[in-house]
């Protein structure tokens, strides 16, 4: 997703900010340095399909129409499509509903595309209610499944808007991959997919004058038999971008809770690509700016969809992973929760006041992740011809918090799985709000809009991260010019390129950084102070931090705990105190573990089992092994788990 400007000025970098430059901080999963929207690079043509099943109309006594599959089978991916006879959803709210047959679960049910898996054999009756555009329609279908028979899957069905990026991804059969795969479609358009991984093919949806369907087929081969699947994308004819916030296609998104008194607001004041003026605060507030509303129904009123299953999960970590209500204190300084499954990664924007959160730190069952846009966003490999990288990962218990599920693998996952990544990434994009609009400033906004009560603070360097910098500065020239050119994309100069990891450690330690990332503005420098000092505080979760060569990932230095360190407290200390004063900042920093170091010499990875006794001559856990280096790997250095988007310019 490309974010434009606002009065139709141009978008710059994230470094420092300055008087006249408007914010927008944004963090966690995979991130784009070229603001793509995940257009795949490497698509080619692909054949149409000899033969196909495809789908049946099934007309009904009013202009509601639906398209059903030909042959439904038990285990399988598959769909249900509802559509007007005029072919445009746009404007329509749909709800479907099942009425009779073997309970299945639906991640899709507000949308005119249904996608579910079929749990067993069976008659199968569902309803759908379709409203909007001065139209409300109930109709009802009903659909018979055989037995399971043997043939691929493709995970799964999708609507996706006119523009988007698509991901579609076929599913092993018993950990087995097809050979042989060949992919075709059977629509009326040619379509142009990127089959760099052919389980996992990407496409960006064309332009359509009328809501279309797309057809695709995959055929492979398992254990010497050919099987095959189709899969069905439903292509929203949408109305043209009109705005110069969002200027390319959004997923079509609603409010979690329909009741909500900005039900009929949020969604097009903090994501629409018709929002031409950015909303008021007297239309969409800050939530803390509301009488009592320091409450998690409070925050679900504000909270935008992609599909219902974001919205419940939410929820459900509010209610049972925040014992103490950081999270609710924290999203005092937001207008809304937008979780989309085209948001990648996570960020926080001032223009709209509101966070976005990226659906990967949400999914709890394989069907609910099947509904995310793998669509990756492309970027540069910036700082590749420096000497060293700074790898993170939290760590409890001498070994890693957690780890991801890898796409091929069909595992559910609990609150408790997800609470650890996705607490540190609310506490890191909630500290960039709160940084803005402290909950103390909540009564002195005077707006009209947000923008405006920022200008003003910017002005007055008013912001905490301002006056972070009156406390004690980072100094490092050397860790400046680095970070431009890891998180910027600055051209590395001879002498940088001749940095070894020692000349690296010695810049690092002689500044009060608790992470490379700090360098890259201010914002992040206080966000990273918080973020580390909570996953502490409250889940005894501490975070490494290293300085390594770039191949063997050798520590020159490495250090856990590091935000516990003296030389850190003040401003540590400072950060909590102006964010959460619920908190006293030197009493919760002063209670962290004492910071440990790693041992030089010894392989990042080696480094995992480090206790106070033993810290000299760390041990490998057991079964480490067993961690994918590949997932360990991802987010090496901490920049590359940020997405790089620039400032809006104010004139």
């Amino acid at each position: 997703m490309k974010l434009g400007p606002i009065n139709s000025l141009s978008i710059s970098s994230t470094l420092a900010v300055s008087m006249t430059a408007l914010v927008l901080s944004a963090c966690g999963g995979s991130s784009s340095d070229s603001e793509s929207n995940g257009t795949p690079d490497n698509s080619l043509p692909i054949n149409a399909c000899e033969t196909s099943l495809g789908l049946v109309q099934v007309e009904t006594a009013s202009n509601l129409i639906f398209n059903v599959e030909q042959q439904y089978t038990a285990g399988q991916s598959a769909t249900i499509i509802a559509g007007m006879s005029a072919g445009q959803s746009s404007g329509m709210s749909f709800k479907w509903q099942q009425l009779s047959g073997p309970i299945i679960s639906t991640v899709s049910e507000n949308s005119p595309l249904l996608s579910f898996v079929i749990p067993e054999p069976g008659s199968y009756s569902f309803s759908v209610t379709v409203t909007g555009n001065q139209t409300e329609l109930t109709e009802t279908v009903n659909i018979d499944a055989g037995a399971a028979i043997a043939q691929l899957n493709i995970n799964s069905d999708h609507q996706v808007v006119e523009g988007n990026g698509v991901s579609l991804r076929l599913q092993r059969i018993n950990g087995q991959v097809a050979n042989d795969i060949e992919w075709c479609y059977f629509s009326g358009q040619e379509i142009n997919l990127d089959l760099t991984n052919e389980e996992r093919p990407l496409f960006t949806a064309p332009t359509v004058s009328t809501d279309s369907i797309i057809g695709l087929k995959a055929t492979g081969q398992v254990s010497g038999q050919s099987l095959s699947d189709e899969v069905f994308v439903l292509v929203t004819n949408e109305p043209s971008i009109t705005s110069p916030y969002f200027d390319q296609p959004v997923a079509r998104t609603y409010s979690y809770n329909t009741e909500s008194s900005y039900a009929d607001i949020a969604s097009s004041c903090v994501y629409s690509t018709q929002l031409q003026q950015t909303c008021e605060i007297v239309d969409l507030p800050l939530i803390g700016q509301m009488n009592n509303a320091e409450n998690i129904s409070s925050v679900m009123d504000r909270v935008v969809v992609s599909h219902d299953w974001m919205g419940k999960n939410f929820e459900t970590f509010l209610t049972q992973a925040d014992p103490n209500s950081d999270f609710i204190k924290l999203l005092q300084s937001v207008t809304a929760v937008v979780i989309s499954y085209d948001v990648r990664p996570s960020f926080y924007w001032v223009a709209t006041g509101a966070i976005y959160l990226d659906p990967e730190y949400l999914w709890l069952t394989p069907e609910q992740r099947d509904s995310i846009n793998e669509a990756p966003d492309y970027r540069s490999d910036f700082g590749n011809e420096l000497q060293f990288i700074m790898p993170w990962r939290y760590v409890k218990d001498n070994n890693y918090a957690y780890s991801s599920v890898e796409r091929t693998e069909r595992q559910t996952r609990s609150i408790a799985d997800i609470t650890p990544s996705l607490a540190s990434l609310l506490y890191h994009e909630l500290a960039h709000a709160n940084d803005f609009f402290p909950r103390s400033v909540h009564d002195t906004l005077i707006g009209p809009t947000l923008i405006d009560d920022f200008y003003r603070r910017t002005d007055s360097n008013s912001l905490v991260s301002d006056q972070l910098q009156n406390v004690d500065p980072l100094t490092s020239s050397e860790m400046y010019g680095l970070a431009s050119v890891s998180f910027q994309g600055t051209d590395a100069n001879a002498t940088q390129k001749a940095y070894l990891p020692s000349d690296i450690t010695s810049f690092f330690l002689t500044d009060h950084a608790n992470d490379f990332y700090a360098y890259s503005s201010t914002r992040e420098d206080a966000a990273m102070l918080f973020e580390e000092s909570f996953m502490s505080h409250r889940y005894q979760i501490q975070r490494d931090v290293a300085v390594t060569d770039t191949t063997d990932l050798i520590v020159d230095w490495g250090q856990r705990g590091r935000v516990g360190s003296a030389e850190l407290l003040n401003r540590a200390a400072f950060v909590i105190d102006e964010i959460m004063p619920e908190v006293d900042g030197k009493t919760l920093l002063n209670a962290l573990p004492e910071p440990i170091n790693m041992a030089a010499g010894i392989n990042w990875y080696d480094n995992i089992a480090i206790t106070p006794v033993n810290s000299s001559n760390p041990a490998r856990v057991s079964g480490l092994e067993a961690i994918s280096t590949e997932v360990e790997r991802r987010p090496v250095q901490t920049g590359r788990e940020h997405k790089k988007l620039p400032p809006l310019i104010r004139q």
